[in-house]
């Protein structure tokens, strides 16, 4: 089956004030990891933390995601223009989060919360990682709706037409959906691999580190298996996913800047679990 994207990226408007689904999305996945986190605090899976101190961290959380985000992709994508225009690091509406990036400030914002709370960092990093798929399930569903970081060409009778794709860019909306209704535009069926990263790095992500995380685990094992899957899931949709047009394939006509992220996260991943086998194991503590 082939679909046509025509999806609104405003959900809706308040006044002048545009309010877009990207941003609600992120205030679903905050909200649901609030009320996830809030749940496991009252359960003493972070012993002597109390529920208004989650509240911090997910508050310092936030910060990293956002900052980290977009300071990771200028530097990781961008970077070029940047020393050429700095004040692009600011221009946030013009698009441009990175994962990456935004992992590496909530880990900075973990370990400020942490010091401040006097807990093992990566005790308090292994009761997080559960609570972060929902959110980069949201984001990429968020992705798709701004029809944006879309596939290659499926080169099959099924797939997705975005009206964003370079062939069809500049071309009137009613006039798409018209060629669509006859069928002219099949071979710009596109994979939908924001929808494949929603269910793998959302849904599958959180269904396997919830029950997983629901009984105590060794220090480091929690936050081991979140990287080794988020990386794995990740390289493997990049190969159906185009790569940023400024950078392109990186090496051997495949290898994209996605891909090259996610190895030290698989490494990461595989080490932290081996840390595991001989790492005690947190208990949960009443208040």
């Amino acid at each position: 089956m082939i679909a046509l994207h025509d999806a609104d990226p405003i959900a809706f408007q308040l006044g002048p004030v545009q309010v877009h689904w990207y941003g609600l999305m992120y205030l679903l996945g905050f909200a649901v990891a609030l009320w996830l986190g809030t749940r496991r605090v009252r359960q003493g899976r972070l012993p002597g933390v109390s529920t208004e101190a989650f509240g911090d961290l997910l508050f310092y959380g936030m910060l990293g995601v956002i900052l980290g985000g977009r300071i990771g992709y200028i530097l990781f994508y961008v970077f070029g223009d940047f020393l050429q225009d700095p004040l692009m690091l600011f221009r946030i509406k013009e698009g441009g989060m990175s994962f990456h990036g935004g992992l590496l400030g909530v880990l900075l914002a973990i370990w400020i919360w942490s010091r401040k709370h006097r807990t093992h960092f990566m005790d308090t990093v292994d009761f997080v990682a559960p609570l972060v798929p929902p959110g980069l399930g949201f984001g990429r569903i968020g992705n798709y709706i701004n029809g944006e970081l879309w596939g290659k060409l499926t080169r099959a009778d099924w797939g997705v037409i975005f009206p964003t794709a370079p062939e069809l860019a500049g071309k009137p909306l009613p006039l798409i959906r018209q060629e669509y209704a006859q069928g002219a535009l099949n071979a710009f069926a596109r994979h939908p691999s924001q929808l494949y990263q929603a269910l793998l790095e959302g849904l599958a992500m959180f269904v396997v580190l919830w029950f997983y995380s629901r009984k105590p685990r060794p220090r480091y094992a929690v936050a081991g298996l979140f990287a080794l899957l988020y990386g794995v899931f990740r390289f493997a949709v990049e190969f159906v996913r185009l790569p940023d047009s400024q950078l392109g394939y990186l090496a051997f006509g495949w290898l994209t800047m996605g891909q090259l992220l996610s190895v030290p996260l698989i490494l990461f991943g595989i080490a932290l679990l081996w840390l595991s086998r001989r790492s005690p194991t947190l208990q949960p503590q009443l208040a």
